[in-house]
């Protein structure tokens, strides 16, 4: 029974004091109630904190969806963190692009130079593919993780903190509001006690009655006053303790922004070495494919101009011939002369090339074909042999052997 007393007590105080900071509340709102402002220095600090809080979860969102742009991955992957389980390892994009590629150069044989390609694409963009899931895996534990956990960790602490002292100043300015109540109570009551009837006997005693019941009403309000102002004091103190809490938490905030800058710094090397080795592996691609010419990138662009390559030996543009382990790299004259000969040559190929028409042959770096011109052919081509296939070759892909 005691228990349930008190419960009812506590519930009905909790109630009360409910209802105090609602109506003081309302009137501050109404500009009914005056309302005590926390100093410059706890305004700015809170306003600091609220725009660290808005800010880091822009950036927090954000990098999660550069870092893994399919949403329903990302909706997939907070349902296992809520459920504290791992989510199940997928593919990613570059791997199973890489993977198609790999499958199709198979099918169309190893051997051939589109085949063969597809192959070595694939290879780069599977290593494309480790080197991303390298990327989300350091990016999230180094960098969205610590946000998060300001997020729901600390932030969450300031704003109970900030609600709480809320409620304190609530508390306070009800008190203050109560005290000014009581006062102004006490006064009038002082005046009308200080005025006295005068005349018969009845309206005499009347008057005795009326100060009686007076003084009664002043006791009672003396007692209001000084309930009142002990009540301030006591909601005084608790406003500047929980102020003083709210300061030290929100001072914290610094702390939090020179975490959050190295947290940063290993988000930026970590993009750097994610792009680093993509670099790489291009540039390594790029030297086993040789360098194709821009435009033959679209099969149908059926142009006859002969493609340049990116990366030409010194030899080609040198107006001498240079002898190399009993070769013989032709300059544009010699190349020339042969344009205007009837005679075939031997040439060695000097990169990989897809031919983009029915009139074109395709190539492959390092093998020997025969190559003679044509008259009314464009300048920059030959017809090249091999076996019995012919077709037009670039001469930019081609040295010539004495």
């Amino acid at each position: 029974m005691n228990i349930m007393d008190f419960n009812v007590k506590k519930l009905a105080a909790d109630a009360g004091t409910f209802l105090s900071r609602a109506v003081q509340f309302t009137e501050e709102k109404l500009g009914q109630a005056e309302k005590t402002e926390l100093d410059a220095h706890l305004e700015n600090l809170l306003s600091k904190a609220e725009c660290t809080k808005i800010w880091t979860e822009k950036i927090m969102k954000q990098t999660e969806v550069l870092l893994q742009p399919n949403p329903n991955a990302r909706i997939e992957e907070f349902v296992y963190e809520k459920l504290d389980r791992k989510a199940p390892s997928r593919i990613n994009n570059p791997e199973l692009l890489g993977q198609y590629m790999i499958d199709a150069g198979t099918e169309f044989g190893p051997g051939t130079a589109y085949g063969n390609a597809l192959i070595k694409c694939g290879e780069t963009q599977k290593r494309i593919g480790t080197a991303d899931r390298e990327l989300i895996q350091t990016s999230a534990l180094n960098f969205l993780t610590p946000l998060r956990n300001f997020i729901e960790g600390d932030y969450k602490t300031i704003a109970k903190e900030r609600k709480l002292l809320q409620n304190k100043r609530l508390d306070l300015d009800a008190a203050k509001t109560r005290l000014k109540k009581a006062k102004a109570a006490e006064t009038r009551n002082s005046q009308l006690n200080s005025t006295r009837l005068e005349g018969d006997n009845i309206m005499v005693n009347f008057s005795y009655m009326l100060n009686f019941l007076h003084v009664k009403w002043l006791k009672i309000w003396a007692e209001e006053v000084t309930k009142s102002e002990q009540e301030l004091r006591i909601t005084q103190s608790e406003f500047d303790r929980q102020a003083e809490i709210t300061r030290l938490l929100l001072e914290g905030i610094s702390s939090t922004h020179a975490h959050h800058l190295r947290c940063l710094n290993d988000f930026v090397e970590a993009q750097m070495t994610y792009y680093a080795q993509c670099y790489q592996y291009m540039l390594d691609l790029q030297k086993q494919l040789g360098s194709f010419p821009s435009n033959y990138l679209s099969n149908n662009n059926q142009t006859s101009v002969a493609p340049v390559p990116s990366v030409l030996p010194n030899a080609i543009g040198s107006s001498t011939m240079a002898s190399t382990s009993g070769l013989v790299i032709t300059s544009p004259s010699n190349l020339s002369d042969l344009k205007e000969c009837s005679g075939s040559r031997k040439a060695r190929v000097l990169y990989d090339y897809d031919a983009a028409n029915s009139t074109e042959l395709s190539l492959l770096a390092d093998e020997v074909i025969t190559v003679f011109s044509v008259v009314g052919m464009d300048s920059d081509w030959l017809m090249g042999e091999r076996g019995n296939q012919k077709g037009k070759v670039p001469i930019t892909y081609l040295e010539l052997l004495n």
